[in-house]
């Protein structure tokens, strides 16, 4: 990656906060003059930038992905917090994604810390655009991820405490998450045994689709968009794109695109891999085919 485009990717990532600031600032509270909703948005970036600075002296990724939980639960808090009494949609809300970032952001950080480094960053942390590139790109994810969800705790519509959107969304959200941490437990339990060091995971969830945590990473973030959209109003509702957004990264651009790579060049030859990804859904869960 040469400098020009990662720069044109850190510009790009800021006017997707910028965006998003907008959008679900619209029929939010204030706290003086600035919208609570964007205040959390450049807490996102401010805290990307600010944990870049000792990673770049150090070259390390290390607390990346726990910068990225820290982010979540920081702009949850401060939500929270301006938005003074909290209603049982919001609570239940933040809940949500503090549980999720809390349980991925250390299963991550572990794994990194048993591997000793990710393999993602050995090009970008080398060069300073690149890294910080990656940095301001978390902001953008973590501010595009619970977008909806600082938009319901920090809207002024009033709405219900308990409805359908609510227990159809929490439902949404449990399933995901089981889904999600069953799938990173299934792998970590397979890597772990020395005699599958040169094996793809075809059992468990991995036996139903390719990528079952990213499935779960989805659905999740729909339960909480569900949550969320009786709450929003006006330009607010954009933010109900942010589950298919995610979709379309993880499937698209960073996720699966990235990991199928590394796979075919790993196990591209094995009969048994081909057969795997021929019988083998890429994201939906579905019965093993013989």
């Amino acid at each position: 990656m040469n400098r020009t485009t990662a720069w044109l990717g850190i510009a790009g990532a800021i006017v997707v906060g910028a965006l998003v600031a907008f959008a679900g600032s619209d029929g939010g509270i204030r706290c003086g003059a600035l919208p609570v909703f964007a205040v959390c948005i450049a807490l996102a970036y401010a805290m990307q930038w600010l944990a870049f600075v000792p990673a770049w002296l150090s070259r390390s990724e290390r607390f990346f992905d726990l910068t990225g939980s820290a982010t979540y639960l920081a702009g949850m808090g401060v939500a929270l917090l301006a938005s003074g009494a909290v209603d049982l949609r919001s609570g239940l809300i933040a809940a949500f994604v503090a549980v999720w970032a809390v349980r991925l952001g250390l299963f991550l950080f572990l794994r990194i810390r048993r591997a000793g480094a990710d393999r993602r960053f050995d090009r970008l942390k080398a060069r300073l655009p690149a890294f910080l590139m990656t940095w301001t790109l978390q902001g953008a994810w973590v501010s595009l991820a619970c977008a909806p969800a600082l938009a319901a705790i920090t809207s002024r519509a009033s709405v219900p405490g308990l409805d359908g959107w609510l227990l159809a969304g929490a439902a949404l959200w449990l399933a995901g998450f089981a889904i999600e941490v069953l799938a990173d437990e299934q792998k970590r339990h397979f890597r772990i045994r020395p005699e599958n060091a040169e094996r793809f995971i075809d059992t468990g969830l991995w036996g139903w689709c390719r990528h079952p945590n990213y499935f779960g990473e989805i659905l999740l973030w729909c339960g909480v968009a569900m949550v969320a959209a009786p709450a929003l109003q006006g330009w607010q509702l954009a933010t109900l794109l942010s589950p298919l957004l995610i979709g379309l990264q993880l499937t698209f651009v960073s996720g699966v695109p990235l990991l199928d790579t590394r796979a075919k060049k790993r196990w591209g030859e094995d009969a048994a891999y081909r057969r795997y990804r021929e019988r083998t859904p890429m994201l939906l869960p579905l019965p093993p085919r013989r």
